[in-house]
This record gives C-alpha cells, sequence and structure tokens, in this order.
C-alpha cells in the first residue's frame, strides 16, 4: 500500500508488464494504490485508448516484496510471475 497516504479510489496505475510481438500489451491496472492491480491483456491501440479513458499513471518496476514469513509474503505475487516464484515445474 502507499506509505503515509490515504487511499485515493480516482488516481488509476498502469505497469506495462510485456509488450509481446503478436502486438498485445499485458500490463497490470490499479485503482488507488498501485500495489493493489489486476493483470490484463490488449491490443495496442485498446490499451492506449485505455490509458488516455483511465488517465492513469504509469508506474515502473517491481513492486517491494513484503518480508519472507510475513502473511502479506504468501499474497506477494502476481499471475505473470507465478511460474518462476511459486509453482513448481515438473520435468
Amino acid at each position: 500500500m502507499l506509505a503515509n497516504s490515504a487511499f485515493d479510489p480516482s488516481a488509476r496505475f498502469v505497469r506495462v508488464i510485456d509488450a509481446r510481438s503478436d502486438g498485445m500489451i499485458a500490463f497490470e491496472f490499479a485503482v488507488g494504490d498501485p500495489a493493489l492491480f489486476v493483470e490484463l491483456l490488449m491490443p495496442q491501440a485498446q490499451f492506449d485508448a485505455f490509458c488516455a479513458e483511465q488517465a492513469v499513471t504509469p508506474t515502473f518496476g517491481a513492486l517491494a516484496m513484503a518480508p519472507d514469513g510475513s502473511a502479506e509474503h504468501e499474497w506477494d505475487w502476481s499471475l505473470s510471475a507465478a511460474p518462476a516464484q511459486h509453482f513448481r515445474r515438473e520435468p
């Protein structure tokens, strides 16, 4: 959550995860706090329109991780990062 700030539902944030070769943009969209996000996928033109319509603030870089062993750490992952961070790959 944002440190020393009140939750502002009018604030909108976007963090681009991947600009794919097929023209799709994978991104995180947050309302009120960049740490509370959903992951979305849109074609570039729709992404650009979505960002303009939502008046987003771009965010960059990964969010800080919660300390290991904390209750928050259990929720400290995203769908796009899950295969590398949390799910074991079978040979």
